[in-house]
């Protein structure tokens, strides 16, 4: 998915300008085929205005306390082949580490795709259908225009129609009393 970023920001006068407009590539890890991310924004920090437009310095997929992310997200659809015999699993995972760091640590390696984060999410379903799951076994089936106001609770979104899903987020760190920080 080719993902356009328009940036704004000021200049030495204060005045509202483009600060950059780009690309955003992608990523896809043959550990997770049909899956991709495309982290657009982030902020560790509450940001301080006016700006130049520089992405702020961000170090984990998902932020700390006052800290923010934007990024896109696909979900396979079920049923997509699992990752080739030939894949390096180790190279794989330092490249998912790299792409995407500390997310993999939140996932639980007996429930797969289960996680629960100290983030609030706000995600729209931009294309296709996804199910969120929730602990409880309860799966909500969504469709384009579907929001979901996600309140660090232990989820994970599956895919049962026949398409990739893609879905916007917005995510902001948050204290949570059952999540500790990897």
């Amino acid at each position: 998915m080719r993902v356009r970023r328009v940036v704004t920001g000021h200049d030495s006068d204060g005045k509202a300008v483009v600060a950059s407009d780009a690309q955003v590539d992608g990523f896809r890890s043959p550990l997770m085929p049909g899956s991709e991310f495309h982290r657009l924004w982030g902020g560790d920090e509450t940001s301080r205005f006016p700006d130049d437009g520089a992405l702020p310095a961000h170090e984990t997929f998902f932020p700390p306390v006052g800290g923010f992310r934007f990024l896109l997200f696909s979900v396979p659809p079920d049923g997509t082949p699992p990752p080739s015999d030939t894949v390096d699993v180790e190279t794989a995972r330092a490249e998912l580490e790299a792409a995407l760091p500390g997310a993999v640590s939140y996932m639980e390696p007996d429930a797969p795709g289960m996680h629960t984060t100290d983030t609030i999410d706000f995600e729209v379903v931009l294309d296709g259908e996804v199910w969120l799951e929730l602990d409880d076994g309860v799966e909500v089936h969504l469709q384009p225009g579907d929001t979901v106001v996600q309140n660090g609770t232990r989820h994970a979104w599956r895919n049962h129609g026949a398409t990739p899903a893609r879905l916007a987020v917005f995510i902001v760190g948050a204290h949570h009393d059952r999540v500790k920080r990897p």
